[in-house]
């Protein structure tokens, strides 16, 4: 049992490899166009209940009929034109949308006065999404500031079914009955949850800072998309990666890939698919991308332990690992690497035995040492306890010895920003 399973692992990473190689050297992807830059992204999922039954429920088994649905987002730079896109990427059906609405959010669920505007596409107010695919919105008018929070509202007039969605987003979304695309008060909006609905990404044109434009994707796990921080603070550390960029001067679009329970190389319920089978999709083809951070790897060593009872390689990590880097670098996009932070006392077990460790610490010894990435960050220092390096620093730690808590999130981010190589890699020349 546990040999078909390393020779499974194995087989994932060919396998992905020549569907990245292939997807490289195909047709230009949808972020080829050079006019815009992704401000905020989410990566989805299939429809999936709570893992384990736990967490709050969300509305994606049931999906929308005669439903509006009000997500508030806040974008890591400005513009004067803006568009979302949105995925039907896991459904199995077309999806109607009947019309969209995009403003300055306010409190809650309501819209600044007077800042609402109808979305089209390709000029129409309702438009079909094909199952597997995506869709952006034209072009709206409309100034941007960096840190700006906005409102983006679709009503879907007939039943959706399953719901293309990011299951944990630590921010609210609110669901009125009917059409309340136009809303600006919040009045309609009586039922909430802390998931995001078809939204996976808002780009914007016409930015005029020194930077010319561009986005940065930090692509990872439960780490990157924001576990335990603070609902509806924007806490998550590409927020804070985002804020320490806009303060120091150099606004860039900082795009969120996370998943919680992705892996690089497997897949588990509720974590999407494995980073060799999103990367394209949720990384390399975000428009404006110039580099990529990633920071993934603790899932692969953990649930491996927990299904097949020893943990994945260090080998076929990095293999995984090396399969991104050389996707990216086919298309001139830059790869900073993070190293996999202490777990020692983890509340699971499986996120700490002395296999695992012994994996972690190889595989950080060759983010570190093997030249594959264009620049490191080293988290396992930064987060490592003096008197314990294979424990995170108490000050860090969320309470279950895996995800940090806001105060951790703030570090990563200080760790990104000033670590040498960061800003080259995110607005240098490509390579």
């Amino acid at each position: 049992m546990r040999f078909r399973q390393k020779t499974a692992i194995a087989g994932a990473v060919i396998v992905a490899s020549t569907v990245l190689t292939a997807s490289a050297a195909g047709a230009a992807p949808p972020g080829s166009d050079t006019r815009w830059s992704g401000v905020w992204a989410a990566s989805m999922i299939a429809a999936a209940p709570p893992p384990f039954g736990q967490g709050p429920a969300n509305w994606s088994m049931d999906g929308f009929a005669d439903q509006s649905v009000r997500q508030v987002v806040r974008v890591s730079r400005g513009g004067s034109d803006v568009r979302i896109r949105l995925s039907n990427v896991y459904g199995t059906t077309p999806l109607l949308l009947a019309g969209a609405s995009i403003g300055l959010a306010g409190d809650g669920a309501t819209v600044r006065p007077e800042t609402m505007r109808a979305l089209t596409f390709d000029r129409s107010r309702s438009t079909v999404v094909p199952p597997g695919g995506e869709a952006a919105s034209d072009a709206v008018r409309m100034r941007v500031a960096p840190l700006q929070r906005l409102s983006v509202t679709l009503y879907f007039a007939r039943p959706t079914g399953p719901a293309t969605f990011h299951l944990r987003s630590f921010a609210t979304s609110y669901k009125a009955a009917g059409d309340h695309r136009r809303d600006e008060g919040a009045a309609a909006f009586a039922e909430t949850t802390t998931s995001w609905y078809y939204l996976t990404g808002v780009d914007v044109a016409g930015a005029t800072d020194r930077n010319g434009g561009g986005a940065v994707v930090a692509f990872g796990d439960s780490i990157t998309d924001g576990a335990v921080s603070t609902t509806d603070a924007d806490h998550r550390y590409p927020d804070e990666l985002a804020d320490r960029l806009v303060a120091a001067g150099r606004p860039i679009g900082v795009l969120n890939a996370g998943i919680a329970t992705n892996q690089v190389l497997g897949t588990f319920p509720g974590g999407g698919a494995s980073a060799l089978d999103r990367f394209r999709r949720d990384a390399l083809e975000q428009p404006g991308v110039r580099c990529v951070i990633l920071l993934e790897g603790i899932n692969d060593i953990a649930i491996s332990t927990l299904t097949t009872g020893e943990p994945v390689s260090a080998a076929a990590l990095i293999d995984g690992y090396r399969t991104l880097i050389d996707a990216a670098h086919r298309r001139g996009i830059r790869v900073v690497g993070a190293t996999l932070m202490p777990t020692k006392g983890a509340a699971i077990p499986a996120y700490y035995t002395e296999r695992g460790e012994a994996v972690r610490t190889a595989v950080n010894e060759w983010i570190r040492g093997g030249g594959g990435f264009d620049a490191v960050v080293d988290l396992d220092h930064v987060f490592a306890d003096p008197a314990d390096p294979d424990r995170m620093r108490a000050e860090f730690d969320s309470g279950d010895g895996v995800h940090p808590n806001d105060a951790g999130m703030r570090a990563i981010a200080g760790a990104i920003a000033t670590s040498p190589g960061f800003i080259r890699a995110a607005t240098g020349p490509r390579p």
